[in-house]
């Protein structure tokens, strides 16, 4: 029942009389700031012999002034033309080097001034590392020598990293091919001041173009102009003395691979003409293949305009594609070719047939493998031995062949036939070593080789290592883990063979650290010890529950309790509900349990967790699936689904006696937005609603979203049924929208939530809509994150915890003013 429309008059005011207000950046109370204003462990890099330790230190947030530098948003990148990197790189700020059986970390000698680092890159030899600083001018090549904990400056701030990395290490360690700013470049135009010389014009032939609603792209001739500009880079050969000579002259170059013995380089460049409709990487693009002292081999790849692809997930553009060098051999290329002509709807024995070519790359090279599924890679082990893999969307499964490169004729032998939602079945990955090219192969032992799996089971999670005879598939458990009070994650196998592995182990109260464990010799050693740097949520409460769905499907959720909560003597506290919605295609994957209640509790903005420092219950990665098994898509009863997976995990908690049912909130970002608002429209469970940087009206994507890939024009009434902006008027709850006004990610446009935010507001509905400035779809800046969890704050305190104060005021307001009530 809608509610008077005094009652929304009433609740605004205390918010300051949220109209279109002028709000400074807001922090959230001190509970939630003391997690937020924490200094965090280092991310951690590890050779692969073991060795050594490279500790790498940021702020996980950026200023709200970083983000205000000039953003030129152009074929899918983001550049700071000024210093010609992408604009939301994240940077690392000191680094320190640790040998693995060593003491203390070394702090870096000679890193610049203010350091903003990047790109890090092992030398092959692993000995050194190259990475870039970003000074105020533009970016700068570095390198890192391990043994003395010595940096220094390679070039000037003239590397252009505008497509990703810009620098790959030639073989012998003594140099490294790099992007450079080309003397040549033409003056970017201001696209804001331009006078234009005419319309922009865009033209369709009868080809079906069925394209996501991708963002960030080329619009009119100026951004081709500023497009090619700052991707075009000439390529130099850096040494480690700081000297440079020209490689290879200007152009796009997109991407860099070093053949495995160094002695060949396959260069691809992007092509004219641009597209209006794609981003970059579908424009027209030749890949070429040099010798190591920049003389043309030969052509081996040209690629047309991709903006047409048959419908579906699993379409594919015909000829060459997935281009790449055999790790185990000096110089051979392989690549995949569509037999289906990339149309998923044609019906074929085999889908993909993948081919060798050795050099001098000339012609199509050599059939080695046909996959049944679409081809997704390849992991080499010796010229007799290669692992392969496929996989098909539509009914999520995913094959393992090992097969003899040597000899194609011989029928390849499928290791594995799984659906790989099913985390229960999962066998791991293959374990792999560095060979004498420092390229990853299996690690083999004849034909043994060796998996290290998760370890997902109904009784818990007991990550493993298994030995698997190629030829037969027989497995034999080497090592499981053992720990139920503690999470113990299966890093990297550093010598399989001596049964040493780099593993994690954490608790919900023990912040992840680092161990070498010898899995023959029952054998841990620690090798970092980090501190927790949220000692506020030690006191927390925290398990996995589980319950069932009305249809019997079992699901669950971790919920935390407040420090101190008295679980024999239960007070009914409000709640919080955070979840996001998965599609499967069969119920058994969907009920799996891949919760660990040992992992540690690591507050992140996007979090719920902060709440439980105040007083509410917490429910997070709640269960939501969506289940569709065989010709029913998962969307066909999305609505019906959703209701019941929030029914039975509010039923489960209730039961427990740890909430009011009256009070509780639901929320997500993204597509958990979406799920939101749907919760609100069509069901009376939630007091309130958070939604974030979602997209509501599914008629603005309508060639497929999220794991839906019928168009609307084939099921107008899903897309009708799933979009909240088509039932606002069903919403009666309060409803808080939080947006980045430069969301990038294809489909949740700002625009999303402004429009379904006017709807709200012209039907009377309680909602209040947040756009933070220059944010993306996740939000970097600290004033932003703290802003919005302050604006998450007062909405929970106000419409859930205080709900029934609220109330009150307004009964006894209308008592007391009939005539506004009526």
């Amino acid at each position: 029942m809608k509610k008077p429309f005094i009652y929304f008059l009433l609740l605004a005011m205390p918010f300051s009389l949220w109209a279109q207000e002028k709000l400074t950046y807001q922090k959230p109370p001190k509970e939630i700031l003391d997690l937020v204003d924490v200094t965090l462990a280092p991310s951690t890099l590890v050779d692969s012999k073991g060795e050594n330790m490279v500790f790498l230190y940021r702020d996980p947030y950026k200023s709200i002034g970083e983000l205000s530098e000039e953003e030129l948003r152009l074929g899918g990148l983001r550049i700071n033309p000024a210093t010609n990197i992408g604009s939301r790189t994240n940077y690392y700020m000191n680094i320190k080097v640790k040998q693995i059986n060593g003491k203390e970390p070394r702090q870096v000698q000679g890193l610049p001034e203010n350091p903003k680092l990047a790109y890090f890159n092992w030398s092959p030899d692993e000995s050194k590392m190259a990475f870039t600083h970003t000074a105020d001018t533009g970016v700068e090549l570095w390198v890192l020598d391990l043994k003395t904990a010595q940096a220094k400056k390679l070039t000037d701030a003239v590397v252009n990293a505008n497509m990703g990395n810009p620098a790959d290490w030639f073989e012998d360690g003594t140099a490294l091919l790099v992007k450079m700013l080309p003397g040549n470049r033409e003056k970017l135009i201001n696209t804001k001041t331009a006078v234009p010389t005419g319309p922009t014009i865009s033209t369709s032939d009868g080809e079906k173009a069925q394209n996501r609603t991708y963002q960030d792209l080329l619009q009119n001739p100026n951004d081709e102009h500023n497009f090619e500009q700052l991707a075009k880079a000439s390529l130099h050969k850096v040494s480690l003395d700081g000297s440079s000579v020209e490689w290879k002259d200007a152009a796009m170059y997109s991407g860099i691979s070093f053949s495995p013995d160094g002695n060949y380089v396959m260069v691809t460049t992007v092509k004219r003409p641009f597209s209006y409709l794609v981003p970059y990487y579908r424009f027209p693009s030749e890949t070429v293949i040099y010798d190591k002292a920049g003389n043309k081999v030969n052509t081996v790849l040209e690629v047309p305009l991709t903006e047409v692809l048959p419908q579906g997930f699993m379409a594919e553009r015909e000829g060459k594609r997935d281009m790449r060098w055999r790790d185990d051999e000096p110089a051979t290329l392989v690549y995949a070719v569509a037999l289906d002509k990339g149309d998923p709807e044609v019906e074929v024995p085999y889908r993909d047939q993948v081919y060798m070519l050795k050099a001098p790359f000339q012609g199509d090279g050599t059939p080695i493998l046909k996959t049944r599924n679409r081809f997704s890679g390849i992991l080499w082990g010796d010229k007799n031995t290669a692992i392969a893999y496929d996989y098909w969307w539509n009914n999520r499964n995913t094959k393992t062949y090992v097969f003899d490169p040597s000899n194609p004729s011989k029928e390849p032998k499928i290791l594995f036939d799984r659906n790989y939602q099913d985390n229960y079945s999962d066998p791991g990955n293959f374990v792999t070593h560095k060979n004498k090219f420092g390229s990853t192969v299996i690690s083999l032992k004849g034909k043994t080789a060796y998996l290290m799996g998760p370890g997902y089971s109904e009784e818990g999670q007991f990550p493993f290592v298994d030995q698997i005879n190629l030829e037969s598939g027989n497995t034999k458990r080497l090592y499981r883990s053992t720990y139920t009070d503690k999470k113990e994650t299966l890093v990297e196998a550093l010598d399989i063979k001596d049964g040493k592995i780099l593993v994690q182990l954490e608790s919900p109260v023990e912040y992840p650290n680092y161990y070498i464990r010898n899995i023959f010799q029952d054998k841990l050693t620690q090798i970092t010890d980090f501190e927790n740097p949220f000692k506020a949520l030690q006191g927390v409460h925290k398990e996995v529950i589980t319950y069932k769905r009305d249809d019997g499907l079992e699901l669950n959720a971790t919920l935390y309790l407040p420090e101190g909560y008295d679980k024999e003597n239960p007070e009914k506290a409000p709640m919080i509900m955070w979840a996001y919605p998965r599609e499967f295609k069969d119920k058994q994957s969907a009920s799996q349990n891949t919760s660990n209640p040992n992992e540690f509790t690591y507050p992140y903005y996007g979090s719920p967790i902060y709440w439980v420092t105040r007083g509410y219950v917490v429910l997070d990665d709640t269960s939501f699936p969506i289940v569709g098994e065989g010709e029913v898509e998962p969307n066909d009863s999305f609505r019906n689904q959703l209701v019941a997976n929030a029914k039975a995990a509010i039923d489960a908690v209730d039961s427990l006696g740890y909430i009011d049912r009256d009070r509780v909130a639901v929320g997500g970002h993204s597509y958990g937005a979406f799920m939101v608002a749907n919760l609100l429209s069509h069901s009376d469970l939630f007091a309130a609603g958070i939604a974030r940087s979602g997209a509501y009206n599914r008629t603005l994507t309508p060639f497929g979203f999220q794991s839906e890939e019928r168009n609307y024009w084939e099921a107008p009434e899903i897309y009708y049924t799933m979009s909240p902006f088509m039932h606002a008027d069903k919403m009666d709850e309060p409803l808080l929208l939080i947006h980045g006004e430069a969301d990038n990610n294809s489909g949740t446009y700002p625009m999303q939530s402004e429009r379904y935010f006017n709807a709200l507001k012209g039907l009377g509905a309680t909602a209040r809509l947040v756009m933070l400035p220059k944010e993306s779809h996740g939000y970097r800046a600290k004033e932003s994150v703290l802003h919005v969890l302050w604006e998450q704050d007062q909405w929970l305190e106000k419409y859930v915890k205080n709900k029934e104060k609220e109330e009150e005021m307004v009964n006894s307001i209308e008592d007391a003013t009939p005539e506004l009530k009526n």
